[in-house]
């Protein structure tokens, strides 16, 4: 269609002063084009006749993807990422893919911006539980970025840990920048056994507990990982499996999206109480998702700034533990 193919090629042109224009030209296609997301907008009665701003859009809930294929047009999906579940009666959610070219570009721009070109860094990754899922879009990215570095010394990580600690000192000899990017309760596992001096590298903590460990309050698990690794501040990563892209946090446990993505604020107790700042319920939007869903309501609590950076605070009651990025402050 060529609305889908003019709207990918001005993805990277989004910014602040058209953002709004922008998804609402996002709102009506996805509204005409996505069966599951129209009969939800109907069902509110949230029709284009409706919508005439970024807070009267509908927000589908993030649990469709458990039992619905959402998908807009009619793509041949290139691939399904699923969530990891945390225990064996979780539902896993199902992000259909159709065009796992964007997801890449899409990953890789976003990192660039906030990091520099992969190709300067030495990565090196710590998620376990992951590798256990083949299925997840965590994953898959992580491992593109290791490619993209085009370093013989990056790639994942063993949890018994001996080779890393041997090669600890000539990963600071090498010229490029050091990127350690783990989950949490790995991360923790390695600062408690070893300690070991990482003042070099850029930690960055993507996920929780996964059910492994009792969960932390996530300044006191970040102070901890600080102290241990001998750094000054733990970055984040903030995905989903429904999502295309990421928020990252650099310091303070504060996100910052890429200018196609944007967090709302929901009111717990009424959902269609959508505001710019404030604390509640995450609505995001990701216009990467032109061929699933753009705007997600999930099940995140947070507190949301005025400059559009936002903090994560924990999760509604009642829902279940994600697999991906299940951080507390």
């Amino acid at each position: 269609m060529n609305f889908r193919r003019n709207f990918i090629d001005e993805l990277y042109k989004i910014n602040e002063s058209n953002f709004n224009i922008k998804a609402l030209a996002l709102f009506n296609y996805q509204y005409s084009h996505n069966p599951i997301y129209n009969s939800y907008a109907n069902l509110i009665k949230k029709t284009p006749d409706i919508v005439k701003k970024i807070t009267d859009i509908p927000f589908l809930p993030v649990s469709f993807f458990k039992t619905e294929k959402i998908l807009t047009g009619n793509p041949i999906p290139s691939h399904c990422f699923y969530s990891s579940g945390t225990t064996e009666r979780s539902t896993r959610s199902k992000h259909y893919v159709a065009d796992l070219e964007l997801y890449k570009n899409v990953f890789a721009k976003i990192f660039q911006q906030k990091y520099g070109s992969p190709t300067d860094y030495i990565i090196l990754a710590l998620l376990p539980s992951y590798q256990e899922n083949q299925d997840s879009s965590l994953l898959y990215m992580v491992d593109h970025l290791i490619k993209m570095t085009r370093s013989e010394h990056s790639g994942f990580l063993s949890t018994d840990h001996e080779l890393f600690l041997k090669n600890l000192a000539s990963y600071k000899k090498n010229k490029k920048k050091l990127l350690l990017i783990g989950v949490a309760y790995a991360l923790l596992e390695l600062a408690e056994k070893f300690h070991p001096d990482l003042s070099d590298f850029t930690i960055m903590e993507t996920g929780g507990m996964k059910g492994r460990r009792t969960e932390m309050i996530k300044s006191e698990m970040h102070n901890y990982l600080k102290s241990a690794f001998n750094v000054s501040s733990i970055h984040s990563e903030y995905g989903m499996t429904e999502l295309l892209s990421q928020a990252y946090s650099k310091e303070n446990g504060l996100f910052e999206c890429p200018p196609w993505m944007n967090v709302l604020i929901r009111q717990v107790n009424d959902p269609f109480d959508i505001r710019y700042e404030g604390r509640g319920a995450l609505n995001v939007i990701d216009m990467a998702n032109i061929d699933s869903c753009a705007f997600i309501e999930i099940q995140d609590l947070g507190s949301l700034n005025k400059d559009g950076k936002f903090e994560l605070l924990g999760r509604m009651d009642n829902s279940e533990l994600r697999g991906c990025n299940l951080l507390y402050a």
